[in-house]
């Protein structure tokens, strides 16, 4: 089932006002509902092709996998959804391929990224991420920050050595402790929720959100709600006003029709409480 004119999606992408070039990568599909964000890491360049490599390999391989999967599927040693299967495959391969990469160029050796994916389907969602994009919902005029960074200084924080606040203003704060590509292997955070009409979902990088506090974030998203791309310009406007000093990358989902998939089990039950 096409997801077009269910979903919106729009993302731009800046150089910021620091760096002589871009080494984050954004992709979209509207009619899967796919959205992929990857801010990489390395010198030569290296970042660059990192993050290419893996929206490159994430958008081909689920448009791919994604034709066959019968709605309401799930996976009987984990219980996660056919789509969030395919999502950690794709992610999984973008590792391989960028690994491979590094391998086989000296140049690019230790190039690395992080990465946002998330997939809608059947009125749900699920996200993948490795290292520290994020992905954020406003739902009722309430912005949350749904995936929790792979980062030294989450670390900290979670063992209570940083507050929030501090840790704003740490200069340890960009140090990721999960990256796609650094290793053969990668552990990748898998979640799934319900999708509700008029949500907005913010993948971003830490341009963002190491330049602008939440509440600019949100309140630039709640000031263009009707606009997605005016959103993300807005976003990336103050980012860049309040330093720059990275690349800036935001991409916006907005589902505007419920999108049931056919004989879906969930979405039966989804119906009962909606």
């Amino acid at each position: 089932m096409s997801l077009k004119g269910k979903i919106l999606l729009h993302g731009q992408t800046d150089v910021g006002s620091l760096r002589d070039h871009n080494e984050d990568a954004i992709g979209c599909d509207e009619n899967i509902g796919l959205a992929v964000l990857a801010d990489g890491m390395g010198g030569h360049r290296g970042g660059e092709m990192a993050s290419a490599i893996t929206v490159s390999t994430i958008l081909e391989y689920i448009l791919d996998k994604s034709k066959n999967i019968k709605p309401g599927e799930t996976d009987d040693d984990t219980g996660y959804s056919a789509e969030s299967i395919i999502v950690h495959e794709a992610v999984s391969l973008a590792n391989q391929n960028v690994h491979n990469s590094s391998e086989a160029n000296a140049q690019y050796r230790g190039m690395g990224t992080t990465v946002v994916v998330v997939l809608f389907y059947d009125n749900r969602f699920t996200v993948a991420h490795v290292g520290d994009s994020r992905l954020y919902r406003l739902r009722d005029g309430e912005l949350e920050q749904i995936t929790r960074d792979h980062s030294l200084m989450q670390e900290l924080i979670d063992r209570g050595f940083y507050t929030p606040e501090q840790a704003r203003n740490s200069l340890n704060k960009n140090l990721v402790t999960r990256a796609v590509g650094i290793d053969s292997n990668v552990q990748i955070d898998i979640q799934e929720d319900i999708a509700m009409v008029d949500d907005i979902y913010l993948l971003c990088s830490d341009g963002v959100n190491d330049m602008i506090e939440d509440q600019l974030i949100k309140s630039a998203i709640i000031d263009n709600s009707d606009d997605l791309e005016k959103a993300a310009s807005e976003i990336i406007r103050l980012s860049n006003e309040h330093g720059g000093k990275d690349n800036i990358s935001a991409l916006l989902a907005r589902p505007i029709k419920s999108f049931p998939a056919q004989n879906s089990l969930f979405s039966r039950f989804f119906d009962l409480f909606s």
